[in-house]
């Protein structure tokens, strides 16, 4: 089963097409259709690594703020 997503990309690509279909098997990819998927499935990765850190960073800040420099306040 294809995905509809990969499938338009390369229908847009135009004039684009050949200078993917090189880099493709420069990368060692069989089709054009295999590297889109793996290119996509890198760009979800880093989208939710940054959401992870970014979750990871407020985690982080929230108990610094709660705290009190001193004992008597």
């Amino acid at each position: 089963m294809q995905n509809q997503e990969i499938v338009k990309i390369i229908e847009n690509l135009k004039g684009r097409r050949n200078y993917e279909e090189k880099r493709a098997s420069k990368l060692g990819f069989a089709s054009l259709y295999d590297y889109f998927e793996d290119k996509i499935s890198k760009q979800q990765k880093a989208v939710e690594n940054e959401k992870k850190e970014l979750e990871a960073a407020k985690d982080n800040e929230q108990p610094k703020a709660a705290k009190k420099s001193c004992s008597c306040c």
